[in-house]
């Protein structure tokens, strides 16, 4: 299947057309920026590792029996997906306390959370994902109470079942971000999931493993996403 018309470029990603109109084509990129795109540099094979990593964990979901727009790897740095419509929300589940939690409320990070908590945010770059919540959704018609309703009860799904890979693997899960979109009636789960969009922490040492390490200029940072990559069983393809 080859790239068609450029559809969506956004801070790491590139979208295209395929032959096939109910699916499109993922290029991952190496762009990696932070503070809605104030700080972009690029990283050298961190587009193949994403790409790679999210293909892993969209598997390991549908094998779950959650279902996600991921259809096949066609490279190391493209997926072919299913087109979605996808709403303008994000969906964020935290495990641990952890980045605006803690500013916004004063707590400290890495606190326990029990129940896990659940916060839904706008997508608007330019209003730095303002939280938003379902009032607000259903009222400017991002997405429907039913609608509201799925994805969180999916969010929380996929936190069931990753927080045990990871946890399996001697890292901790402290919390990420999904979206979602509309295919066939139903809300289904789109995007990515990388270090990109969640924090992972080795579950000894607490050594952040994420984006956080690019946001807080740690270093290391593609370094970081093939160690969890690997401990997650992953076989990356890097050539």
């Amino acid at each position: 299947m080859q790239r068609g018309k450029l559809l969506y470029t956004g801070k790491a990603k590139s979208i295209y057309a395929t032959d096939d109109p109910s699916l499109v084509l993922i290029h991952y990129r190496d762009d990696t920026s932070v503070g809605d795109g104030a700080r972009i540099e690029q990283l050298e094979n961190k587009g193949k590792i994403n790409n790679q990593f999210n293909a892993f964990i969209m598997q390991l979901l549908q094998e779950n029996g959650i279902e996600t727009h991921f259809v096949e790897l066609l490279s190391a740095e493209e997926s072919i997906v299913k087109h979605l419509d996808m709403s303008p929300v994000e969906c964020v589940v935290r495990n641990l306390a952890a980045g605006s939690m803690c500013r916004r409320l004063g707590v400290e990070e890495g606190l326990k959370l029990e129940p896990a908590t659940f916060e839904f945010f706008l997508k608007n770059d330019e209003l730095h994902d303002p939280m938003i919540n379902d009032s607000l959704i259903e009222t400017f018609g991002w997405a429907s109470k039913q609608e509201v309703a799925e994805m969180k009860e999916q969010t929380f799904k996929v936190n069931d079942v990753l927080k045990k890979l990871f946890a399996d693997a001697g890292l901790i899960l402290a919390d990420f971000k999904l979206e979602f979109g509309r295919s066939e009636g139903k809300m289904v789960l789109g995007d990515e999931f990388s270090p990109d969009g969640c924090r992972i922490w080795d579950a000894k040492t607490l050594k952040k493993l994420d984006k956080d390490r690019y946001r807080q200029q740690l270093g290391g940072v593609t370094e970081g996403y093939i160690e969890v990559a690997e401990r997650l069983g992953m076989t990356l393809d890097l050539s």
